[in-house]
């Protein structure tokens, strides 16, 4: 990388630095005392000392926990409806307002039923993540198989290639970039809704935890685990854009 580079690779953080050196002086010349906020000093040292004891680890594991396993079934279960619609026009025509009106629904809408289903704790996390990640992924995929070029697949028909392969070899790899995108979405999407959920109905989690701050009257700690949790989204918007460059050159290493 060059120096030119790395000045601009730095540049994001110009703004951020300067909106926490104003707050810290701010704080500080006006000797502010609030009971929902507290100084970029103070969070960081809130945080410093979660990271130590292992609160805020304990917490993210068990929301990365959900946030992966809901991810994983859902974006599974979408791209495999989401192939099968593209695939099979009748079923797509057919099942095409259930499916709209099914991704429509606000996945804490449906928030009661899996409390019901579930009960509390990771089971119903779970759930209403894969739920909400399914419908996105779906969409996405049908759409990207629809638009196939319609003579690669008359040539799959013709060369013999079964439905199986003809979805491998065919299918997946021309829509792999959109999917990728949805991937990538329904990832940050996943994050936010197992905090969404475990501030609200989880007693585990970042978003249990976060409430736990605020009713003990520790707003830098509530804080810190809100940066905590824009920590966590950027590594795994970093970690999707890594496997997603993995999946493409191990695609054309392949092919």
């Amino acid at each position: 990388m060059s120096g030119l580079e790395s000045i601009r690779s730095w540049r994001g953080f110009l703004l951020p630095a300067l909106v926490l050196i104003g707050a810290e002086v701010n704080f500080a010349v006006n000797g502010i005392e609030s009971a929902s906020l507290a100084a970029p000093s103070q969070i960081l040292s809130a945080g410093i000392k979660a990271l130590v004891d292992g609160r805020i680890l304990v917490a993210t594991l068990q929301t990365i926990q959900s946030v992966l396993t809901g991810f994983l079934l859902g974006a599974s279960l979408g791209v495999a409806l989401g192939i099968i619609l593209g695939l099979q026009k009748y079923i797509n025509y057919t099942s095409e307002i259930s499916v709209e009106a099914a991704r429509a629904i606000p996945p804490l809408a449906v928030l009661p039923i899996w409390m019901i289903i579930c009960g509390l704790g990771y089971q119903m996390e779970i759930a209403i993540i894969a739920f909400s990640t399914m419908w996105p992924n779906a969409v996405m995929a049908r759409a990207a198989v629809a638009n196939i070029e319609p003579r690669l697949l008359e040539v799959s028909r013709v060369i013999g290639l079964g439905p199986f392969a003809r979805i491998t070899k065919i299918a997946l790899p021309a829509a792999l970039p959109r999917i990728f995108v949805a991937l990538r979405l329904s990832m940050g999407f996943s994050l936010i809704i197992a905090v969404t959920v475990e501030i609200i109905a989880n007693p585990q989690g970042v978003g249990s935890a976060i409430m736990v701050a605020q009713e003990v009257g520790d707003p830098a700690l509530m804080l810190a685990y809100l940066v905590w949790i824009g920590v966590i989204g950027f590594v795994l918007n970093i970690a999707m854009k890594w496997l997603e460059t993995w999946a493409f050159q191990s695609h054309t290493a392949g092919s």
